[in-house]
């Protein structure tokens, strides 16, 4: 059984600025994995409503060699953790670089309505013309793309490494990188929440081998995100509506590996 670990918790807390002491359940107990609890019952910062740079040092601007962007966040806990994991892997001879981070809503309202629009093809389908049920098209968008307050980007707390593509991970370099970060991510708190849909998950979105959940804190942001966001709580973006057909809370939020909860 693995151990309850006590850890040190920096930056921000609660809005008093002292440090705390908090239980989590590292993947791997040896691993030194830190835990801002900022904002972790802001409904607002939940659902992805919010302005990273407002939340100071608990957030960080991504830099190369170890994200290949300059213009996004990442939180500061996920972001150390990935620059240890980074570390170890080029000892290994693997390269792991971050591709995209913290993602705000209105950031993922443009990803959304640019396929709700038909401006990005979905499928090779310009669903704005070729799908005309809103369920439905929301459905195909919700293959890979999260509706605009239902993303773990939102977080801070999740990656996508090195590419978007599934073919890049099946054969040479990006093969090994994928069986490298099987067998050594979780040392690090990190965690694959959209595996291969089977026995561990039945529901949400296609596989992607590329997203990567720092788990130490983003396993108490959802518990957060079930006890304070509805149904009611999806809105502002074009196909909102579609939200309650598609139960996305429970199919899609909810729908990742039982390792990552």
């Amino acid at each position: 059984m693995i151990k309850i670990w006590y850890l040190l918790v920096f930056g921000l807390v609660c809005s008093c600025g002292r440090a705390q002491i908090i239980k989590v359940e590292p993947r791997v107990p040896k691993a030194e994995l830190k835990v801002d609890t900022v904002a972790f019952d802001d409904k607002n910062y939940l659902l992805g409503k919010l302005n990273y740079e407002d939340y100071g040092s608990s957030f960080v601007l991504m830099t190369a060699p170890y994200a290949n962007t300059t213009n996004l966040y990442l939180r500061r806990d996920a972001w150390e953790a990935f620059i240890q994991m980074s570390d170890a892997a080029k000892k290994d001879g693997i390269s792991l670089t971050i591709i995209s981070g913290a993602r705000n809503f209105e950031r993922q309202t443009r990803i959304w309505e640019n396929k709700w629009n038909g401006i990005v093809k979905v499928q090779g389908k310009n669903l704005a013309t070729e799908v005309s049920d809103p369920v439905e098209r929301a459905r195909m968008i919700l293959l890979f793309s999260s509706m605009p307050g239902t993303s773990r980007h939102h977080w801070g707390t999740d990656i996508d490494i090195n590419s978007l593509e599934d073919s890049y991970f099946q054969s040479g370099k990006g093969k090994k990188e994928y069986e490298w970060l099987l067998a050594n991510a979780h040392k690090f708190g990190f965690c694959q929440p959209y595996t291969v849909k089977g026995t561990d998950r039945n529901s949400g979105y296609e596989e992607e081998k590329w997203h990567w959940t720092y788990i130490p804190v983003a396993s108490i942001l959802l518990k957060n995100y079930q006890k304070l966001i509805t149904l009611d709580d999806i809105n502002g973006f074009k196909g909102a509506e579609t939200a309650r057909s598609l139960d996305v809370i429970k199919k899609y939020v909810l729908g990742i590996s039982t390792k990552c909860k």
